[in-house]
């Protein structure tokens, strides 16, 4: 069996940076940020936080809060036809 190189954050050089503009602290609203069990969510990495973040694969879609489970939200997606669910922290969703 081939040893696997690398995890979720292999290959992501530009499409988990920063512009420029964005660069320093987060915004604490941006971080405690709350959403209601049906609202429509945008996913947007917040690079600079590590915790509840999802694959980069997922970037850019949209989704449904469906639960909470903690201090993160279960978002339901289509992902070209099947549904998955993914637990996000809130710094990397905006409304939609």
């Amino acid at each position: 069996m081939v040893k696997r190189i690398g995890g979720l954050r292999r290959k992501t050089r530009y499409k988990l940076r920063k512009q420029k503009r964005n660069r320093g602290k987060i915004s604490i609203t941006r971080y405690f940020q709350s959403f209601n069990l049906g609202d429509r969510v945008c996913l947007g990495v917040e690079s600079s936080v590590q915790k509840g973040m999802y694959h980069p694969r997922f970037m850019g879609k949209s989704g449904i809060i469906k639960a909470k489970r903690g201090k993160c939200y279960e978002v339901s997606i289509n992902d070209l036809g099947k549904e998955k669910k993914l637990v996000i922290h809130p710094v990397h969703l905006r409304r939609v």
